[in-house]
């Protein structure tokens, strides 16, 4: 990642590494990226707010609001301004709160309302170091997309020596330099579908299913963080619409048909993972359909096929990928979808998977390949699982 012009945020926690932190944000400044630094209150006892904010050029944030003008942080804005979040130096306590969604001060607020990679640096004694606690608590941290920086061996602040230190800032640097998941989106153009659709039966029923888009919209901030352009075609979900992404929201399989065709032709990477209905009624009712007595039918006719549209008008070059969600047959019934609408890949999961499936945060998949190359993930957050199939796609392009 070439980090000038790029906006990194830098947390900083209560650790005696916290001096290190200065030296960080000198060598991103220098390097040419934009910095701001959110504190937690106790870190302040080990570096100065003055020090940081002269260095990096901007305030320093570590309350919510400046109890002398009422003026408010904004930790959604600050968490949105992020290209990219280093958290050096990380303490167990703060690991520990990230990891169970705890946000009782400004910098886990912030955390939780940013969606740009998030780099951790822990920073603490070797006994809490190796304490099971903490390790299933960055365990848990890892399996939510973050990306840790390893703590190295040597001389703590206890007296004590082994592993604990917070990484060497120029280190840090060069990983964040480093940083691509098996290659790189830029210049590419991405167009991905999300959620359910839903079919009118009258003006206040529907025919719909229980998507979430999680899936859809992890891919898509996935996709926009390694560089590429992304068009995300949305049914009707919960979700807010990401930073830097263009959204095109529609409700019906032929509002969505519409919308992927006219990126039909410009697209270098389709993933379709909207869950469109397969049928639709045959007549809307103009008004709401009373309840009788007796018995009431409904006609149903196939949707388009929008899979199937775009694999029969792929260009030389275009990359399609699918999703299977199936409750038996599974793998067989993934392999022929991928060979009749002319898949490059398939992701294909199981409503029978614990964990798997509509409306949770975590899933349980496998990619398959053309040539019969099947891929088996654990069951992990869908932010991990969209990391996995980029980072797939990526192979299989380059």
């Amino acid at each position: 990642m070439n980090l000038s012009g790029k906006h990194v945020l830098v947390g900083i926690t209560a650790s005696i590494a916290a001096y290190k932190s200065a030296t960080l944000v000198r060598l991103l400044v220098k390097s040419g990226a934009h910095v701001k630094v959110v504190m937690t209150p106790d870190s302040l006892h080990f570096i100065g707010a003055l020090t940081l904010a002269t260095l990096s050029k901007n305030p320093v944030y570590s309350q919510y609001f400046d109890s002398t003008t009422g003026e408010w942080s904004n930790h959604v804005e600050l968490g949105k301004w992020a290209d990219v979040f280093v958290i050096a130096p990380a303490t167990s306590n703060t690991i520990s709160k990230m990891a169970h969604g705890q946000c009782d001060n400004l910098l886990l607020a912030t955390y939780l309302s940013s969606d740009c990679p998030v780099f951790i640096a822990p920073a603490m004694d070797l006994d809490m170091f190796q304490h099971p606690a903490f390790r299933n608590n960055l365990k848990l941290l890892k399996s939510f997309g973050n990306y840790i920086i390893n703590s190295t061996s040597g001389e703590l602040a206890s007296g004590l020596s082994g592993e604990g230190r917070m990484e060497e800032p120029e280190e840090i640097i060069k990983q964040l330099e480093a940083f691509k998941l098996d290659g790189t989106l830029t210049g590419k153009k991405i167009l991905i579908t999300a959620g359910p659709t839903y079919e009118a039966i009258d003006p206040v029923r529907f025919i719909g299913n229980h998507s979430s888009g999680k899936m859809g919209y992890a891919l898509a901030k996935e996709a926009k963080n390694l560089g590429a352009e992304v068009i995300l075609i949305s049914g009707p979900v919960s979700i807010p619409s990401p930073e830097g992404i263009h959204v095109i929201h529609v409700k019906s399989a032929d509002e969505m048909y519409d919308a992927v065709f006219k990126h039909q032709a410009s697209y270098d990477i389709a993933i379709l993972s909207a869950a469109v209905a397969d049928y639709k009624p045959a007549q809307v009712a103009e008004q709401k359909i009373k309840k009788a007595d007796n018995e009431h039918h409904l006609d149903l006719i196939k949707n388009k096929d929008i899979l199937r549209s775009l694999g029969l008008v792929k260009k030389e070059g275009q990359f399609l990928v699918g999703f299977a969600l199936e409750t038996q047959n599974e793998l067989e019934n993934a392999l022929v979808k991928l060979t009749e609408k002319n898949l490059d890949l398939i992701v294909l999961n199981s409503l029978n998977d614990s964990g798997a499936g509509f409306g949770g945060d975590t899933n349980l998949v496998k990619l398959i390949t053309p040539d019969n190359i099947i891929d088996e993930l654990p069951l992990q957050s869908k932010t991990e699982v969209a990391k996995q199939i980029i980072a797939k796609i990526n192979q299989l392009i380059h």
